[in-house]
């Protein structure tokens, strides 16, 4: 490139140790603005110090870099404190060289020159080890591509690097870069600590601008990885048009940032997050501009966050609030009257050759650029400039150790990868701060995030927060001024946060926008498990519209106290005492004619279960138990059956004596001879005891809760044997229409004899009742259920009490003269004659 090229140009430093001495100190830039450079750094063992510039295309005036500028002042000031420092490197002075790299277009030039020796030659070796270069120790570039190249250079050497503000995370990797190190926190920190501030504000709505370039394509693709894990979404992503050399702005580049623009303006986001090198981002801001786009939240990487020239372009507040990730800032004492300080400018001496002319150029109007930047730069503090002097310090203290200093060094020759495994052990404190080196290689200052500010009379970045590297944690967000209307925090979301208790419906492909719907009755949002689906409640729980919980649900079942219960009770009591006077009347006229006639001895078959199954009916009253339920099941259904059995066999042996003793006298005598009733009870019996304990085996005894079909609040626990219902109760119901049958064909009987009006009143009303309920059951799980459970199963027990008992006793009582036998003989005589 020839010396009239345009160039974007940027800063980076390196460092040196002469093997010669220098002739002087004296400072010297290119003609021209000086937009960045590299800086070297010579310490001369013999105690002279040397300054000279590699010049690379010149720049024009609006064009300079005043941060590369000011950072390279700051090398200057660390170089001039420690050589008049006498408890730091006694005896040897330090030099340095400053190199412009014209941003990233010039890398490899300035290494080759300074690995190369004197005569600029640079051999092809087996082992550099005992290889001295022209530099010894290379601070920068500032950005992460220079960075790189450089690194692959230099790292084949083991000549030490320390970047200031390269931040690529790709150069934590030792294995390809064993020789660099960093004084500024990788960009994973600075991704981390955008990600918390988009939080702590609730912006999942943001949109990613970037630079064409590898910072701008590496750090939006960390910042998706990042985003992926949380409830943030990008809206869209644009890539910024690079600008050419002389910052014309061409009519491709002027359609790009007018579309990009134009959607900045169409999109509900409201917060702009940019990774781009300032340069490129000037033209991007004049189109803002002219748009006149407000009301953003601006997010800036490190590499603008605290750019002056920017900063300067004082229109921008209009056009929303600007917020950045930079690095702490550190005040260095006596650097803000030493950056505008003059020095002599000494022309090049005539006689040096045409590669010797491009060094120690000089500069005569740069100062005064710089001074004019000099109040913001005051102002907002030694951010950067801190990495610079830090890594001088590095430098410097690795040496003192190196050369053993005590009163003084030793005068031995010094190899860079010496000088680097020095570097790496350093551990000393400068302007009250740590600094020394991670296992990556890395000094993990902490970072601030500022807000750019435009009253002259304060810090243009003021910090508002603070981000802890070792912790990853953003702290202490005060004092923000919003551009807004009662300076409200600018809301940022693509839908609004749903209420408690209502889930996010997806619209579109993006998880921040969707539609809030609330959750129905018997679910709940539990928003750390998941927001997009309402989970169920537990069987035993439940909810209201929109709950974010569950409360535990009344469990309810037959009480003591309850009307229903009391009258059911009630029944029970007079079922039972009017059964066990009935079992008196009979035992005490078991010999008598009504008493043998209803059946005899088999009639305290059927009263002694009776009794027994009104004394169970408390085990359907209170909470259900595995036993109360297992009785009720078993024990209870039992002494039913015997109960339906005895009056089926009762009324089939009716029929037998009146009808058909004199057709089947053979089957009669068998029938009488065998015992035939208690025969016919027993096998029912042993019939129902098999289906029981299939129905216990089958089903669980366990009672079970239900929801309350009526009130979903409340969960019924009853006995499970709902399916078993069916089983145990069919037998009875096939026996009360065979009890049903024979009681028909017995109408005609004689009056003492005739019983069929009671058995079928007694046989109907179980087996519809039965029905009914079996029924209802199948259809309903409320608390009626067991209501009339209990009920049903009390009426059918009174139903055999007074029904089948009842009329027997009424006669012993009240009609003692027709309990005879010359009555009952009578009566027989006179249907028999009647049959003739």
């Amino acid at each position: 490139m020839g010396p009239r090229a345009k160039a974007v140009c940027s800063l980076f430093i390196l460092l040196q140790v002469l093997a010669e001495p220098a002739e002087n100190s004296d400072f010297y830039l290119p003609g021209d603005y000086l937009l960045g450079g590299l800086f070297t750094l010579h310490a001369n063992v013999k105690g002279t110090v040397h300054l000279s510039f590699l010049q690379v295309p010149q720049c024009k005036k609006y064009e300079m870099k005043v941060l590369g500028y000011n950072l390279m002042q700051a090398m200057r000031f660390a170089v001039e404190e420690i050589n008049n420092r006498s408890d730091l490197l006694p005896g040897v002075l330090l030099g340095y060289e400053i190199v412009d790299v014209c941003y990233i277009s010039n890398n490899v030039q300035p290494v080759l020159y300074f690995l190369a020796r004197e005569d600029y030659s640079l051999p092809i070796q087996e082992d550099y080890s005992h290889y001295v270069p022209r530099v010894l120790a290379v601070i920068g570039p500032d950005n992460s591509e220079s960075t790189t190249t450089v690194a692959h250079f230099l790292s084949l050497f083991l000549l030490p690097q320390i970047t200031y503000s390269a931040i690529s995370d790709d150069l934590r990797d030792k294995q390809h870069f064993p020789a660099l190190l960093r004084t500024v926190a990788g960009a994973d920190h600075q991704i981390e600590a955008m990600v918390q501030l988009l939080l702590h504000f609730n912006w999942n709505w943001i949109i990613v601008l970037v630079s064409s370039d590898d910072y701008g394509r590496y750090n939006s693709q960390l910042l998706n990885d990042r985003l992926a894990t949380r409830d943030i979404c990008i809206a869209f992503q644009e890539t910024l048009p690079m600008p050419q050399p002389d910052q014309v702005v061409t009519e491709w580049e002027r359609q790009r940032l007018e579309a990009i623009v134009g959607k900045l303006q169409q999109s509900s986001a409201r917060v702009v997050v940019l990774f781009s090198p300032d340069l490129i981002l000037h033209n991007f801001f004049h189109e803002v501009l002219r748009q006149n786009f407000t009301g953003a939240v601006w997010i800036a990487s490190e590499s603008w966050a605290i750019d002056p020239v920017l900063h300067n372009l004082t229109e921008l507040r209009q056009t929303g609030t600007f917020l950045g990730v930079t690095t702490q800032s550190v005040p260095i004492p006596g650097f803000s009257e030493f950056r505008i300080r003059r020095t002599p400018v000494r022309l090049p001496e005539p006689n040096r050759t045409s590669l010797e002319a491009t060094c120690n150029q000089e500069c005569d109007t740069c100062q005064d650029t710089t001074a004019s930047f000099n109040s913001i730069l005051t102002l907002s503090g030694e951010r950067v400039v801190y990495n610079v002097y830090s890594a001088v310090y590095a430098v410097a203290h690795a040496l003192h150790s190196l050369l053993g200093c005590t009163q003084a060094c030793s005068k031995e020759v010094v190899y860079p990868w010496q000088l680097l495994k020095e570097i790496w052990k350093v551990n000393f404190t400068l302007l009250g701060h740590s600094v020394f080196f991670d296992k990556q290689g890395d000094v993990l200052m902490p970072m601030e995030v500022i807000q750019w500010q435009w009253d002259l009379s304060q810090n243009p970045f003021q910090s508002i927060a603070s981000y802890y590297p070792k912790l990853r944690q953003l702290k202490a967000i005060h004092n923000i001024s919003w551009h807004t209307a009662n300076n409200t925090i600018p809301v940022s979301m693509c839908s609004k946060d749903c209420h408690p208790g209502q889930r996010k419906k997806p619209v579109g492909i993006h998880s921040c926008c969707f539609e809030c719907i609330d959750c129905l009755p018997g679910t709940f949002l539990n928003r750390t498990a998941d927001e997009f689906d309402c989970q169920p409640c537990p069987s035993y729980e439940w909810s209201h519209r929109n709950d974010t919980s569950c409360f535990k649900r009344r469990l309810a079942f037959l009480e003591w106290h309850e009307p229903s219960t009391i009258f059911v009770v009630m029944l029970t009591i007079l079922g039972f005492l009017s059964t066990l006077a009935i079992m008196v009347i009979f035992w005490r006229h078991l010999h008598t004619p009504v008493v043998r006639s209803a059946g005899g001895p088999m009639c305290f078959l059927m009263l002694v279960p009776l009794l027994l199954a009104y004394a169970m009916v408390p085990m359907y009253i209170g909470q259900p138990t595995f036993f109360s339920c297992l009785w009720r099941q078993t024990f209870f259904t039992l002494c039913f059956t015997i109960c339906i059995s005895c009056i089926t066999v009762r009324s089939f042996q009716i029929v037998c004596i009146f009808k058909m003793a004199r057709r089947l006298p053979r089957a009669y005598g068998y029938w009488v001879r065998c015992h035939g009733p208690y025969v016919f009870v027993a096998s029912f019996m042993v019939l129902k005891v098999v289906i029981v304990a299939g129905n216990v085996l089958a089903t669980t005894a366990n009672p079970t809760a239900r929801p309350d079909p009526d009130d979903p609040n409340i969960m019924v626990l009853s006995c499970n044997y709902r399916r078993a219902l069916l089983f145990n109760t069919s037998l009875d119901l096939l026996l009360s229409v065979a009890g049903f049958s024979f009681a028909y064909m017995g109408k005609e009987l004689p009056t003492n004899y005739n019983e069929a009006k009671f058995i079928t009143l007694c046989m109907t009303f179980y087996f519809t009742s039965s029905v009914s309920l079996c029924t209802f059951m199948s259809v309903y799980d409320g608390v009626l259920v067991t209501i009339l459970d209990l009920l049903v199963t009390v009426l059918n027990l009174l139903g055999i009490s007074f029904g089948y008992f009842g009329p027997k006793c009424y006669m012993v009582l009240f009609y003692p003269e027709r309990n005879t036998q010359v009555y009952f003989s009578s009566m027989i005589q006179g249907y028999t004659m009647g049959k003739d």
